[in-house]
């Protein structure tokens, strides 16, 4: 009976049972500690880091043109960008690189476009501060995919910035500086009828300090009175510093004083937009180059309009497009340059798109002044 007792009993020091590894309280005490300690060196994101989002997109494109002397056909990389968004608090974030190959003196291939930050926790005001889009036209903000066309309107390109006609480098419309806007008299379904905003910019572009202590001020109101519908004008007062005077030798300021007129219905697909734009002010031999020497024969004026429409053929998938716009580089014909343009785009699914289009171009400045444009590019969001 004894030895029977025996049999069925475990020591306190086994190691095996049945054959099988059996641990002891020390063992067993030993990997409840380290599992503890495991727990406690857990790091727990702070709510910040997990709300960065990471984002971009790509246009690819191809140009055939055929002005007089002149022809050309290419593919081209017309831009790349990626971007981190976040949130700390009351505070949105952004941080945006480009790549381009559109180069010129001075201007990197891959360069900081957005760098801000906004404080949002009123709409009725709201304060960002850092390097991002000036106050400036309906058309300025808008996302490049989305626009819809082979580039923004030429008065767009040379009198909100984006290579602009006093030759600050090309900055897609973007400064250093601060703004604040808000929207304001919500109506009965919560929509919000009248939006403002207004800055004060360096007035010298993307990753410049002021070159003359003068600082651009740039303000834009507009109306909602129906969905969909936006009715808004926009002023700039400014200057852009060492520029130089071929008269005199010496370098000086040069005024920026603009005024833009602006209409715009977008709602179910259907988007028709339209601007007018004034600038007084000497310009620069060649916008967009990041050039200072002031041009006194293209005169102190310039101006110009576009109006587009894009409409769905099949909703969600295919659109159809039209725009015609004029810019004069001396607020006269003679100088104007005017373009008629359609298209079609396609939408092969919510991140990837095609856009075609045939443009007709009236340069005044060249011998024979008309030529043709076709533009294809293959655009993607990730």
């Amino acid at each position: 009976m004894m030895a029977l007792l025996m049999a069925m009993t475990i020591p306190a020091n086994a190691e095996t049972l049945a054959g099988e590894p059996v641990a002891t309280a020390a063992e067993v005490q030993e990997t409840t500690e380290v599992a503890q300690a495991d727990q406690k060196t857990k790091i727990e994101l702070p709510a910040w880091v997990k709300n960065i989002k990471f984002s971009g997109y790509g246009m690819l494109q191809y140009i055939w043109q055929d002005p007089e002397g002149n022809k050309s056909n290419t593919f081209n990389l017309r831009l790349a960008r990626f971007i981190l968004d976040g949130k700390i608090g009351d505070f949105d974030w952004r941080a945006q690189i480009q790549g381009t190959n559109a180069t010129g003196p001075g201007q990197p291939t891959v360069q900081l476009v957005d760098l801000y930050a906004e404080w949002r926790r009123f709409p009725e005001f709201k304060v960002r501060a850092g390097q991002f889009k000036r106050a400036f036209t309906f058309e300025n903000p808008t996302h490049p995919i989305t626009q819809g066309w082979r580039g923004y309107a030429d008065v767009i390109n040379k009198l909100s910035a984006f290579g602009d006609r006093t030759g600050e480098r090309s900055s897609g419309g973007r400064d250093i500086g601060i703004q604040v806007s808000g929207d304001l008299f919500p109506n009965a379904n919560g929509r919000r009828i009248l939006h403002y905003q207004i800055g004060v910019y360096n007035g010298e572009g993307v990753n410049q300090k002021d070159m003359d202590n003068r600082k651009d001020i740039i303000g834009g109101i507009w109306v909602m009175p129906i969905k969909g519908v936006r009715i808004g004008a926009f002023g700039w007062t400014g200057s852009r510093g060492a520029m130089l005077d071929p008269q005199t030798g010496e370098t000086r300021s040069v005024e920026k004083n603009r005024y833009c007129l602006s209409a715009e219905y977008d709602l179910n697909e259907y988007t028709f937009r339209a601007e007018y734009i004034h600038s007084q002010g000497w310009g620069a031999k060649s916008p967009g180059n990041n050039v200072r020497e002031i041009c006194y024969e293209n005169g102190d004026k310039a101006d110009g309009w576009y109006v587009f429409g894009i409409v769905p053929l099949i909703k969600t998938k295919l659109y159809a497009k039209a725009r015609y716009q004029s810019y004069r580089n001396q607020k006269n014909w003679s100088t104007s340059v005017n373009q008629v343009e359609f298209g079609l785009n396609y939408k092969f699914t919510k991140s990837l798109e095609m856009h075609c289009e045939y443009s007709h171009v009236n340069d005044r400045s060249l011998a024979k002044h008309n030529y043709n444009l076709v533009d294809v590019e293959l655009d993607f969001r990730f």
